[in-house]
């Protein structure tokens, strides 16, 4: 039997030009640009976010992450007056995180911040992240932190503006961004022309937004990040797969809970885990139909995800026509809907 060849990485590389890195919020959030992309055919269209219940009918199941991001960046100092960016990732005991750190430290040293507010850093967690030990409550953590926008985003936002509207139970430390286009109108649009809207919780974590630095992709390990899914849910989104409906996860954080927590029958089931799965090109995808997502970074494992949904093929054309008609990309860019 011939052994299947690796991945290579820049499989995944492309070209952006600076200026279509969007920097600001769209207003409103449902008038971005929406490309819509056909799996099978390759046919591409070019609408506006809220023409997005042409491409719905009656009895389809939007699955959208109502994790809320918390304000994860927290500047401080050494006890010798050096400046440390501590990063929240994830909570891992009472007042103990596990955290990304800016600036040269060492394990027992002490880091001073707003209010009093000290951190113990306590001892390496993995090559990248650090685990530390608070002297306060969470709520006392996030009141001095600041939204944790990405390196890309050079203007500073508002919380609200880097939140879903339907954002619920915190611990995200970045925002599942696709559905951010969402307004509260829209989602009661949708409701009443019959569109089910059921909600998965994913905290988005290192795993969603860590490098891949590996020649291959299949040597690259997936962060774990905390995935809820409720029985009530579960039925519905069962219910409606038996019955024919389309199954359309809001951002990757979705896609990766739904076919984390589905059976290779395509049956999900109710839990709350940690989850670690890595979809790229090869995967077969057991409950999604179709992805309403942003627009990638190059070499991301986002990009692989959808690039395994449809083919690379078809994304690098549909990411090629985006750039020609000079689509807005990343955290606060435009919308695709692969269907």
């Amino acid at each position: 039997m011939k052994k299947q060849r690796k991945i290579a990485l820049n499989r995944f590389d492309y070209h952006l030009p600076n200026n279509l890195i969007s920097q600001n919020p769209i207003k409103p959030r449902d008038h971005a640009r929406l490309l819509i992309l056909d799996k099978y055919t390759e046919e591409i269209e070019h609408k506006k976010f809220f023409n997005i219940e042409d491409y719905l009918k009656p009895g389809d199941v939007l699955v959208l992450n109502n994790s809320k991001v918390i304000p994860a960046r927290l500047l401080g100092n050494k006890q010798t007056g050096g400046k440390i960016e501590i990063f929240l990732l994830s909570k891992h005991a009472p007042k103990v995180w596990q955290v990304l750190i800016k600036g040269s430290i060492k394990p027992d040293q002490e880091v001073h911040l707003k209010n009093k507010i000290k951190a113990k850093i306590t001892k390496k967690h993995d090559k990248e992240s650090w685990l530390v030990k608070f002297n306060c409550s969470d709520k006392n953590l996030f009141a001095i932190g600041d939204t944790p926008l990405p390196p890309y985003i050079k203007n500073k936002a508002k919380m609200i503006d880097y939140q879903t509207v339907y954002a619920k139970s915190a611990g995200s430390v970045a925002a599942p961004t696709a559905g951010l286009h969402f307004t509260k109108n829209l989602i009661n649009k949708l409701k009443k022309r019959g569109i089910k809207i059921q909600y998965i919780t994913l905290h988005v974590g290192l795993g969603t937004f860590m490098s891949v630095k590996s020649q291959y992709i299949e040597d690259h390990k997936i962060h774990r990040e905390l995935a809820i899914l409720d029985k009530k849910t579960a039925n519905t989104l069962n219910s409606a797969k038996k019955s024919g409906n389309k199954i359309i996860a809001i951002g990757t954080t979705a896609v990766r809970t739904l076919e984390a927590f589905s059976n290779t029958k395509g049956i999900i089931k109710s839990q709350s885990k940690w989850v670690n799965i890595f979809i790229y090109p090869g995967y077969k995808f057991k409950f999604v139909d179709s992805i309403i997502t942003n627009f990638h970074l190059p070499k991301s494992t986002l990009l692989m995800l959808i690039s395994a949904f449809t083919s690379e093929t078809k994304i690098k054309k549909a990411y090629q026509e985006a750039i020609k008609k000079k689509y807005k990309f990343y955290s606060f860019g435009d919308a695709m809907l692969i269907k």
